[in-house]
């Protein structure tokens, strides 16, 4: 299975540096979600519980263009039909795209993060940076797991661009919840505040058990 996952992340992470269709969509968008904050606000910085909000909101709408792509070139080059007659564990592929979308996460978020910090952020992110690099690893990883079943319900139907945000935006409130709340404390004006383990903790169990009901169920719905 290994080897499996490998060959396909190595397939779309090849794919899009290529054609750059996913990453740089993403990037574009929340740095231009930071600007309109900025001047929509009309306030000179945010901090706190609006801080980890603006924050949050923007990187899960980012994702959902991610999210969009990821079965794509599956669906559009009949890549669904080759994986089914290749004698390999049909739930690599889910590992494999759930890591590319976290590594999309992350590249997104070495840019966009400074974006806001710069456009928006009152307090400095120097001493708050190691506990919120926690938060947005564990959200992420939600947001992978999450956003990689809902990809591949939706790749099937007509209205995909429609079924997407549909189905991940309330199965993603946990995760944007618990990453909202983890972080605030992070970003208060005072200075960074202890991370609240109780909510980091709430997300990692949401992530593993969503983790775990993906990898069950992604096999029958390749199939179908």
């Amino acid at each position: 299975m290994r080897q499996t996952v490998a060959a396909l992340l190595a397939k779309d992470l090849v794919l899009e540096l290529r054609t750059r269709e996913a990453v740089p969509a993403m990037v574009l968008f929340s740095i231009t979600t930071y600007v309109v904050f900025h001047f929509g606000l009309d306030r000179n910085s945010i901090d706190g519980d609006l801080a980890s909000g603006v924050l949050w909101v923007t990187v899960l709408f980012a994702a959902i263009l991610g999210i969009n792509r990821l079965f794509v070139a599956e669906h559009e080059q009949g890549g669904f039909d080759g994986f089914l007659l290749a004698p390999v564990d049909r739930t690599a592929m889910f590992v494999a795209k759930a890591i590319a979308l976290f590594a999309f996460l992350c590249v997104v978020e070495l840019l966009a993060v400074p974006a806001f910090a710069v456009l928006l952020l009152g307090p400095s992110l120097g001493q708050a940076l190691p506990e919120l690099l926690l938060v947005l690893l564990a959200a992420n990883a939600g947001i992978a797991v999450v956003g990689t079943l809902v990809a591949a319900l939706a790749i099937q139907t007509r209205a995909r661009d429609l079924m997407v945000p549909l189905l991940v935006l309330p199965l993603l409130v946990p995760v944007v919840l618990g990453a909202a709340r983890a972080s605030a404390p992070l970003l208060a004006q005072g200075g960074a505040g202890p991370l609240p383990g109780d909510w980091l903790a709430l997300l990692a169990l949401y992530d593993l058990l969503f983790a775990l009901i993906a990898y069950a169920v992604f096999d029958f719905l390749l199939e179908d």
